[in-house]
Order: structure tokens, then C-alpha cells, then sequence
């Protein structure tokens, strides 16, 4: 039998209320739900020490993966299985052999997105400027129909003074805007970026036919350029910047004057480009 009574000093009675206040710790202790079993906890750091290892061996066997655990073939199995189940495994088919799925890389897309794209972006494109000696700056499309300039990566041969971080400019007559249009959800431009483009130079495109069909030679070609059409004397070409989705977030752009980033020039300093972009895609989680 229980007893609701605890010791007490010197004989000394105890209180009804702390005899009360003992028996309802007491019920409450042997009707409340103690803790979770483990089994399904042991489960999931199971599972998350099978995506660790396919992550640090590569493709890998059932009896290795096992061995690795010291668990049994069949719970391995299973823990693969469901794994599969989600896409953050897949099976080799002709090896019998299981490598991480493109679950894996959507959740880590998802993370890197949510963090800073110019921070993130960086690294890739000091490289891209010291590489081709021109500006490189890393623009974003804003809910107004403009191009919004991120970040700006001055390269070793660059004599321009004007910083266009935080600026915003009329995405028609930029590089960077024109690939951001050219994969842009909106069925219609007018609506994006109004009845009238506006001109900046004799050679910026005024006509939605001309820009139209421009747009579909940067899907078909993968990079947009412009020839002083935002400012004379400057040319431009970029490519666009990938989240884990797929869906163009950004675009990279080299610029720089037009006697140096000549039209001749484009065809050259576009691969070193597209491996730029790749690479912050890749960062975002875009598998190529």
C-alpha cells in the first residue's frame, strides 16, 4: 500500500494541505505518460547514419552499409527502403549498390537559399573577375520590374568609378535583366514592365517585338549580352543563377568598356561565365 505520509522532524504532524499536495503529485506521476519509447528515436539515427555514410563512401552495398552499423541486413533493408520511399536514396540498378537522391539536395537547396545569395555568391565571382579583368556584379529581379544590383566584384583592369550596388535599372537594357525576363513567369511584359521602354542610348531596345525575340535567343543560347544599350561606351554579358528548384533567382554579369568587353570578346568570356554561375548554382542546390 502507498502511503501519502513523508517523514517529518520531531514527531511533528504533517499539514493536510501537504498531504494533499503529495497525493496529487503522486497520481499525477503514476497516470501520466512516462517517456517516448526509443525505438523509433534508435530509427531515425539509424536512418540519418545511413545518409552519412552513402555521403562519405559513395555508392554502397546493403552487407556494407550493415557492417557499418552493426545492425542486421534485413534492418538495413528496411531503413533503405524507406529512405527510397522519399528520394534521399536511390539504387543503382545495375550494381545493386545505394547512393544519396536528389531528396537530399532539395533540403539542402532549401537551406541555402534562405541564407544570403551575395555572400553566398562571393567566392565565385572574385574569381570570375580576376579572370576575365572586368566587373562582375550579381543582380536580382525586383517586385517592381527592375534589376537590383546585389553585390559588385571590381576586376583588375577596371577604370569605371560608378558603383551600381543597390541600384536599380530598367532590365531591357541590361545583361542581367535580360536574362531574368527571358525566364521570367510573367506571360506578359507589358504587364511587368509597362506599356513603354524607355531609351537610354540609340541602340537600346524600345520595340516588345525585338525584345521578344532577343528573350528567346538568350533561352536558346543560356546568356544575354548588351551592346551600349544602358550607357555608351559600356558593354555587358551575363548568365543566369540557379536555385535548388530549378527556377532562375539571379543573374551574374561581367561588364566593362566596349574597346576592352568588345562584341568579339562575348564569345570568349561567356564559358568562364557560365562556369561562375554554375558554380553558385550549384551552392543553391541546382543539380546541372
Amino acid at each position: 500500500m502507498t502511503s501519502w505520509l513523508r517523514p517529518v522532524k520531531g514527531g511533528e504532524s504533517p499539514s493536510l494541505d501537504r498531504v494533499a499536495a503529495e497525493r496529487t503529485a503522486t497520481e499525477r506521476a503514476t497516470t501520466e505518460p512516462g517517456p517516448e519509447p526509443t525505438v523509433p528515436v534508435q530509427s531515425v539515427d539509424r536512418a540519418l547514419t545511413v545518409l552519412e555514410i552513402l555521403a562519405t563512401r559513395g555508392p554502397t552495398g546493403v552487407t556494407e552499409v550493415a557492417t557499418e552499423l552493426g545492425v542486421h541486413k534485413s534492418t538495413v533493408s528496411r531503413l533503405l527502403a524507406v529512405l527510397e520511399s522519399r528520394g534521399f536514396v536511390e539504387q543503382l540498378a545495375d550494381r545493386g549498390k545505394y547512393r544519396l537522391g536528389f531528396g537530399v539536395a532539395r533540403l539542402a537547396g532549401a537551406l541555402t537559399v534562405q541564407q544570403d545569395l551575395a555572400t553566398e555568391s562571393r567566392s565565385a565571382c572574385e574569381a570570375l573577375a580576376q579572370d576575365v579583368r572586368e566587373t562582375v556584379n550579381l543582380a536580382v529581379l525586383g517586385d517592381t520590374g527592375r534589376d537590383v544590383n546585389l553585390s559588385e566584384v571590381r576586376g583588375p583592369a577596371s577604370i569605371s568609378s560608378h558603383n551600381w550596388v543597390g541600384q536599380s535599372t530598367h532590365p531591357h537594357a541590361t545583361s542581367s535583366g535580360k536574362v531574368m525576363l527571358a525566364w521570367t513567369l510573367e506571360p506578359d511584359l507589358r504587364a511587368l514592365l509597362g506599356e513603354a521602354l524607355p531609351r537610354f542610348t540609340e541602340r537600346t531596345i524600345t520595340s516588345y517585338a525585338e525584345l521578344g525575340r532577343q528573350l528567346s535567343q538568350v533561352r536558346a543560347r543560356g546568356w544575354a549580352t548588351t551592346v551600349e544599350e544602358y550607357e555608351l561606351g559600356l558593354n555587358a554579358l551575363a548568365a543566369p543563377v540557379r536555385d535548388h528548384r530549378g527556377r532562375v533567382v539571379a543573374a551574374v554579369s561581367v561588364s566593362g568598356p566596349s574597346y576592352r568587353l568588345t562584341e568579339a570578346s562575348f564569345d570568349r568570356v561567356a564559358p568562364r561565365l557560365l562556369e561562375a554561375t554554375a558554380e553558385i548554382s550549384r551552392r543553391l542546390g541546382h543539380l546541372a
